[in-house]
Parts: C-alpha cells; structure tokens; sequence
C-alpha cells in the first residue's frame, strides 16, 4: 500500500522563484480546506506574507530561525504539533530547516532532521515541502536534499529523486563528537550525586556566562543527561562544561547506544513516562548533536550565551 506521506524539496533561485513554487502550493491547500502552515526564515516569512495577500491569515505561520533553530525540536514541536491539532485531516506544510545562515555546528543535525522526517511521518496524510536557496547554499547542501527527499518539484512536476538514501544520511552524519580541552569534567556513578552534579553545573554555567533565566533549564537538561546515562546505559556518566563560538556546552557520554532514531523527535506519550527525557532537552536547547555507536554514545547541548532564550513567536492559525 502505496503511504500518503510526500516529503518533496523544491530548488529556488531568487524571491520570484520563491513564490511561484511555494504561493499556488499553500494558495490549493487553502481552497481544499485543508489545513496549511509555512515554518521558514523570518525574511522568507516577509516574501510569503506579501505574496499571499488576505491569504495570508489563513496559514499558520512560524519563524523557522526561533521554532526550528534546534532541529530536533522541529519534529515534535512544529511538524507534529500542527498536525496533530487537525489529526483525521490531510495537511500541508512547508517547512525549510536550512537556509545560508545555518552554522556547521547546526547543520548535520539539520540533515538528519530532514531524513527523519520520512521516518517520523511515513503513515500520516500530510505533505511537506522544503525549499532550498540553490543561489545561496553550497552544492554539497544541495545534494544532500536530494538524498533525504524522495521526490524533487522540477519546473513544478514531482519527480523521484535517483538520490534517495536516508539512511545513508544518517549514518554519514552520526559523527564523533571529541571533548574539547580546557573543559570542567565529573563523573557521576550513582543517582546520588545528582544534587552535587547539579551544584557543579549551576557553578560552571556562572563560570560561562550563562544568563541567569537560563541556568534552571541548564540544570534540567544536566539532570536527564545524567539520569538517561544511568538508567539506560553503564552505570556511568560523564559531564563535561565549557564554552565555544558563543554558546555553553553540556555534553554527556556513557557507553550506551541510542538504538531509535527518534528517540527525543517524536512528542512524548502523555500515558507514559519513557521518552520525556531527550525530548526534554530538545525542546529546552538551542541545538543537539549526537554521536552514537555500539562503543557508547556521546551528547553534546548547545545554549547560547548571548542573550536570554528568546521569546517563541508561534502565530496562532486561523480556522476556515
């Protein structure tokens, strides 16, 4: 049986390009009565609005760069969520997690977003299209889109992309995430030295920068980093604190394998208390990486120091 998921990428040059693929999308989605929402760049969201006119109030609309900037948190917190709020219903969605302004912290983990995605919703009714600036991301980027997509818009006609290996992807990109040195390191063996973990991380993130708002969530993501090791893997964790490029870092490694690929992309069951954790700190981090194998599995969390953590800009949709 043929799954109604279509998971397709479209290759835009300019603004005009931009709209002539993405507006009669969302502008047919409208007229079926289906439920239609756009996450893109702030200035992509700019170009959609103008273009859509009145329209425009019918689409949900989301600032990728906040929602997404994390893409693990763009599964759960972006695609699924819509989805789910109009579950029976087919949907459409455009969504474009890389844009040129994407780190090469941030970018294996955007790849991997895109190849989950054909995982994460192979049995749901639902379209979602990526766009991807061919003018402005390099080649390798744009071959990789054509390798966790399985269908290409070509001159607006779907076609197969001979390309197609999301696994492939996912394993190319599970890459080994070294501890830097200079970082402040403890290893915690019991659930007892939780609370002195905790006292360790409220003090390196002082050490760090963090700002205060944040340190709370610091703790939290400490926490489950630590618990996860315990509970899941050898008994043993090892937290390691520093900061680089703007960002504070939290990284746990334990010599378990993450064997599920979504562990932490899918929203939790809200019947059950396994999978909370990872999603835990995806929805409260700037960005995850993690590397995983047979030999252990390293998690490294990314917070940035510059500013507060800003403020969610979710517009709410409107029915028909």
């Amino acid at each position: 049986m043929t799954s109604p998921f279509t998971h397709p990428a479209v290759f835009y040059r300019d603004d005009h390009e931009y709209r002539a693929a993405l507006v009669p999308f969302l502008a047919e989605g409208l007229h079926l009565g289906l439920p239609v929402a756009a996450a893109v760049p702030g200035d992509r969201l700019t170009v959609l609005r103008a273009a859509l006119g009145p329209l425009a109030r019918e689409v949900f609309l989301l600032d990728m760069t906040e929602a997404g900037r994390n893409p693990g948190r763009i599964i759960p917190q972006v695609l699924s969520q819509f989805a789910d709020r109009h579950a029976g219903k087919p949907a459409r969605i455009v969504g474009e997690p890389i844009w040129a302004g994407r780190s090469e912290a941030e970018y294996p983990a955007c790849v991997q977003h895109e190849a989950l995605i054909n995982l994460a919703f192979a049995e749901r009714d639902l379209t979602i299209l990526c766009p991807y600036n061919s003018s402005r991301l390099p080649t390798r980027v744009l071959a990789d889109a054509r390798a966790t997509h399985p269908v290409l818009w070509q001159s607006g006609r779907p076609v197969p992309s001979p390309d197609y290996a999301p696994d492939d992807m996912l394993a190319r990109y599970n890459e080994p995430l070294p501890e830097p040195a200079g970082a402040a390191v403890l290893t915690i063996t019991a659930v007892t030295q939780l609370h002195a973990a905790r006292r360790f991380v409220v003090e390196q993130a002082e050490r760090l920068g963090l700002a205060a708002n944040r340190v709370p969530e610091l703790e939290l993501i400490a926490t489950e980093l630590i618990t996860n090791a315990l509970r899941h893997a050898d008994g043993t964790a090892r937290l390691a604190l520093w900061s680089a490029d703007g960002h504070l870092l939290c990284q746990s490694s334990d010599g378990g394998h993450l064997a599920d690929p979504l562990a932490g992309r899918l929203p939790p069951d809200p019947a059950g208390h396994s999978g909370r954790g990872l999603w835990l700190i995806n929805d409260l981090a700037d960005l995850v990486r993690l590397h995983t194998g047979p030999a252990g599995s390293t998690l490294r969390v990314l917070l940035r120091l510059s500013r507060d953590r800003p403020q969610r800009t979710d517009e709410q949709p409107r029915t028909r």
